[in-house]
């Protein structure tokens, strides 16, 4: 099962937890993990709308301190987003943890075949390629649009 698959693993004194975030939690680990900010009226649109979505807590703490999500069709199309671990809990295989979650619950749950994709920013390109991510240029390129 893949909650377990992605629990072992998982260091002493951190839950990993099958959903999203709060919306404070939510925009408190894009800020202080370095992803763009986002308003509070971002997060409530986009939070009920993902695939599927995964946080930990460190347990003596209660806080939030990291997260990641899918947003896809259900069929064959899936996009790997808000991937953070806060600062002081880095290095620590929480964000490999949060990503074998989510990998986990495709190979599970959707069709064979789906296609998966992200926006590696520097720091995380280790960890994709660890997962089987590839860098696709010169074939094709991340392009992207902001409103």
């Amino acid at each position: 099962m893949p909650e377990e698959g992605a629990l072992a693993g998982l260091p002493d004194h951190y839950r990993l937890v099958p959903d999203v975030p709060g919306v404070e939690d939510y925009l408190r680990l894009r800020r202080d993990s370095g992803l763009t900010p986002k308003t509070r009226e971002q997060a409530e649109a986009a939070l009920p709308g993902g695939w599927a979505a995964v946080h930990v807590v460190h347990e003596p703490s209660g806080q939030t301190v990291g997260m990641g999500r899918l947003i896809g069709d259900g069929g064959w199309y899936f996009h790997v987003v808000d991937m953070a671990v806060l600062p002081d809990h880095q290095r620590r295989g929480l964000g490999d943890r949060i990503l074998t979650h989510l990998l986990d619950l495709l190979r599970r749950d959707v069709p064979p075949g789906a296609y998966v994709t992200l926006m590696a920013d520097g720091p995380g390109q280790r960890l994709y390629a660890r997962h089987g991510f590839a860098d696709q240029a010169p074939r094709t390129i991340g392009m992207s649009l902001v409103l």
